[in-house]
């Protein structure tokens, strides 16, 4: 099985670099410093789940240079999955399918835009990881895990191909979801809420869970997302707002959210796929979303500077 990774952040690079521990055919597609020192020293990974060094490595920035592999594992930013199919189309054959690892519920839509959706299954990872340095990956907090599937739950062979593959590596949990659609909304459900209030609050995950207002924010954040998925047929089970925030207190207190760390850095965020997500599909589905808005709200001309779209001095 032929494995290319494009986008070589801290996601693709951590569940990338494992299979490629294995010994598993995998190519990256990453770009700059990052793929120069990639392509000198190899992909350094720092990981609580034990440390390691893919060298030497198959790496390049142009997907042309690649012929159709039999899967694509996609590690973008959010705001990036329209270009990045486009992009991938060189290495998308007949038989190609395009696992989206990146948060938000929208991404196979958009990917299946562009490839088909013949081409396109449902995914969602977990790890808490980020580019340390110039070929060099840091995951520091969360055990890894990735799940996939078949976008209407049907048995794969495809699927099931990567779940051997995955089988053999160290380091990560991985699973096919009895539904992928309501893996892929449990896990929005807890990202788009700890990003929205993390981002608003500007503070760490301790601090917010620990105080009873902003912990109650969270909680009424969740519900909403609750609901939306609720009008939108995802079975999600009536106890994972609870479930959830248990599971948040199981973290390190001084965990951030990365569209947090965006936000707060001036850098592009993920807002429209988080906390923007929500509001547009509760809007489509008829269901009021009035703290997830206002969360929206007050960050969009934050956002809306990072991209130059603004101009404002604080």
């Amino acid at each position: 099985m032929r494995i290319a990774i494009f986008g070589t952040g801290g996601v693709g690079g951590y569940f990338g670099g494992r299979l490629a521990q294995t010994g598993a055919d995998v190519v990256f597609i990453a770009r700059g410093e990052h793929l120069q020192a990639m392509r000198q020293h190899g992909l350094k990974i720092d990981s609580i789940k034990g440390d390691f060094v893919v060298h030497p490595i198959q790496a390049t920035e142009d997907p042309e240079e690649i012929d159709p592999v039999d899967v694509v594992l996609v590690g973008v930013k959010a705001w990036q999955v329209s270009e990045a199919a486009q992009a991938m189309r060189p290495m998308v054959g007949p038989e190609t399918f395009v696992v989206p690892l990146l948060n938000g519920v929208e991404a196979p839509t958009q990917l299946a835009e562009v490839l088909g959706n013949e081409h396109v299954v449902g995914g969602l990872c977990g790890c808490i990881s980020f580019i340390a340095g110039p070929g060099h990956i840091r995951h520091v907090g969360a055990d890894p895990f990735i799940h996939f599937g078949e976008l209407d739950n049907r048995y794969s062979e495809r699927v099931e191909s990567l779940h051997r593959a995955y089988a053999q590596a160290t380091g990560v949990t991985v699973e096919i979801p009895p539904d992928i659609q309501v893996a892929m909304w449990r896990k929005f459900l807890m990202v788009a809420s700890w990003s929205g209030i993390g981002s608003i609050t500007r503070a760490p995950l301790g601090t917010f869970l620990g105080l009873p207002r902003t912990r109650q924010m969270l909680q009424e954040v969740m519900q909403e997302v609750f609901s939306v998925a609720h009008a939108r047929d995802i079975a999600l089970p009536k106890d994972v707002v609870g479930k959830t925030l248990a599971f948040m207190d199981s973290l390190p207190p001084s965990g951030t959210a990365s569209m947090q760390r965006d936000i707060m850095g001036g850098r592009p965020s993920e807002l429209e796929a988080q906390t923007g997500a929500a509001v547009r599909l509760g809007q489509a589905a008829g269901v009021a979303t009035p703290l997830n808005t206002f969360i929206y709200n007050s960050l969009l001309p934050l956002e809306l500077k990072a991209r130059g779209q603004v101009q404002f001095t604080i």
